[in-house]
């Protein structure tokens, strides 16, 4: 299954919100309109607004007044995508160039502050207090988790419990807030809202640790981007983790993860010990432990197609290969 078949129950207003998100980032200043409108042609999942209109058509068929809130959840994806990709020097993404490789640093910087600007001023449009509040939270959130990230690049001695709460506030969260959104702007009970919420707190959680599973797997050419990008830029992941305390050649590991320059010599061999450690698996049971329980929170949902979508999301982000 195709993941555009996903989108089916919302395909009408997914086309609406790609038209709306030029339309916010639209301005009379030609190289920030040209930098911010080079991301939005670069394509990519759409999850983050699809989540928002889904959840919403799991309680009814008028949705269209969901689409600003889920033009303002891809605005702040794409604002975090714009200065990731400064922070970890990314000249592509999704096998074209991104931004700072088009436009350089300044660019990339401002981009992305105005694109989290008009997310903030798309929720402002339903003069909602705990719209704003829940969103502009969650981007604070959001910005915490990657500081976290950058700080413990090659910290070799990082646990579990601290890679998860990372990915919570890196992927899951955001995910988490668009169903919440979703639910919220239909006005459903609190009880559902509650289980939409925690529906795309799972799977977000599911994600994050497939692209981490991914990023020592996956085709190149599928990707778009190379392969071990995590552990060239000192990143370590669920894999990994798993790896420094399992595998046989544990030291060694540790040893050229917790350098910069070991791993830009020896990345390749950190690779291989990983994917040979088990750790690849493990980190897909875990993956698939989230699902369960992203599962378990649709079942509270009553029947529609907009549930029926979210339980094939759910099920296809364990195995997808991009």
């Amino acid at each position: 299954m195709q993941s555009q078949d996903f989108f089916l129950p919302i395909k009408k207003e997914l086309h609406k919100t790609e038209k709306e998100l030029f339309k916010a980032i639209d301005t009379q200043q030609p190289m920030l309109k040209n930098a911010s409108e080079h991301l939005i042609h670069a394509g990519g999942k759409r999850l983050r607004p699809a989540f928002v209109l889904l959840t919403g058509c799991c309680f009814t068929s008028q949705i269209d007044h969901l689409i600003p809130m889920a033009v303002a959840m891809e605005l702040v994806h794409m604002a975090t995508l714009v200065h990731d990709d400064v922070i970890d020097n990314s000249l592509s993404r999704r096998g074209r160039d991104t931004v700072k490789a088009c436009f350089g640093n300044r660019m990339s910087i401002y981009s992305g502050d105005y694109m989290l600007a008009k997310a903030l001023q798309k929720v402002g449009e339903y003069n909602r207090a705990d719209l704003v509040t829940i969103v502009s939270e969650a981007s604070v959130k959001v910005c915490q988790g990657e500081i976290v990230q950058l700080q413990s690049s090659f910290d070799v001695g990082q646990g579990f419990i601290e890679y998860l709460r990372r990915i919570e506030r890196k992927t899951a969260l955001l995910i988490s807030v668009a169903c919440q959104m979703g639910a919220l702007l239909v006005e459903a009970s609190p009880l559902m809202t509650n289980a939409m919420r925690r529906y795309g707190y799972y799977l977000g959680m599911s994600f994050q640790i497939t692209d981490d599973i991914l990023d020592f797997t996956a085709d190149e050419s599928i990707l778009g981007k190379p392969t071990g990008s995590d552990i060239r830029q000192g990143i370590i992941t669920l894999p990994a983790l798993y790896a420094l305390r399992k595998s046989p050649d544990a030291l060694r590991l540790r040893s050229i993860l917790s350098s910069a320059d070991n791993v830009a010599r020896d990345a390749d061999e950190a690779l291989s010990i990983v994917i040979r450690s088990g750790g690849i698996e493990y980190s897909q049971q875990v993956a698939g432990k989230y699902i369960t329980k992203a599962h378990k929170m649709l079942d509270m949902i009553p029947e529609s197609q907009g549930r029926k979508a979210l339980s094939q999301i759910a099920d296809f982000i364990c195995v997808r290969e991009y």
